[in-house]
């Protein structure tokens, strides 16, 4: 008797199944695989984040410093100078300042806003004790130096905000100095310098908040000489220096972005209006 010829469908189930099953391997051998590869980038992530010594401000994500923190140890007291500069991170509008324009309100933009907020202010409520910050991870930038806030950094979260947007993680707290300790004010969101207006509206909504980077930065020529030589009203982020060509004439170094996009957030003031205040 002849034997009877499966069904195509069988046939196709079977074939499925096979092809399952050695994907379901292939993905089991990857796990150790991309295991092995993620874990010495954790192990030092944690570690630079628990057992490294407090970063300079010239480390803040995004900022392209590293051979500026090299001046900066060799002729310590005129870099303060460069690092006051720096700390002032409420700068008005100008040369070495880029701010988004403030939109027309799109449906959903005040209710976006809203989430933003109730996720934030109970996962920063903790930090009111500005210790229990330091003990989380978070780095003062610039203690010595007087500022009109204070940012304290969580390098873990300037990581995830490189990837993703979570409200309740963010890149600074911001603090004002209050006797020997430091009041908590507010947060500050940071997002990659790549981002175009669209995605940081996908972040916190360009109508309610305008994000702002620093741009046109001119440093001084390399090495403690030029450092301790260098005409600050000239050189830095107040500097009058804010071109290219300018820049190579005074014989500086350029940098077109230096940090990445950020927005300040106060969530502990009543009027409206200054919760996203910049």
């Amino acid at each position: 008797m002849a034997r009877r010829r499966a069904p195509a469908w069988a046939a196709y189930t079977v074939l499925t199944k096979a092809y399952e099953r050695r994907e379901m391997k292939t993905k089991l051998w990857m796990i150790p695989l991309l295991a092995a590869i993620a874990l010495p980038f954790v192990t030092r992530l944690d570690a630079q984040q628990s057992q490294s010594p407090p970063p300079r401000k010239s480390d803040m994500p995004g900022m392209d410093m590293g051979e500026m923190q090299k001046d900066t140890k060799a002729a310590p007291q005129a870099a303060a100078t460069a690092n006051a500069q720096m700390s002032d991170m409420h700068m008005d509008m100008g040369p070495h300042m880029r701010m988004t324009d403030l939109r027309n309100p799109s449906p959903g933009d005040e209710q976006r806003a809203k989430e933003v907020l109730e996720k934030l202010r109970p996962a920063i409520e903790q930090y009111k004790d500005y210790h229990k910050a330091l003990d989380d991870g978070f780095k003062i930038f610039g203690p010595d130096v007087p500022q009109e806030h204070y940012h304290f950094t969580n390098y873990r979260y300037a990581m995830e905000a490189q990837f993703v947007f979570n409200p309740a993680h963010p890149t600074s707290l911001l603090y004002r100095k209050v006797g020997d300790g430091y009041e908590l004010e507010g947060a500050m969101y940071t997002a990659p310098k790549r981002f175009d207006e669209k995605q940081l509206n996908e972040r916190v909504p360009l109508s309610i908040a305008r994000w702002h980077e620093h741009v046109n930065l001119c440093w001084p020529p390399k090495g403690a000489a030029g450092v301790k030589q260098a005409n600050w009203k000239e050189f830095g982020l107040r500097g009058s220096i804010a071109t290219e060509d300018a820049c190579e004439a005074a014989g500086g170094r350029w940098f077109p972005v230096i940090f990445n996009w950020m927005v300040h957030v106060y969530p502990y003031e009543t009027d409206p209006a200054k919760i996203w205040a910049h």
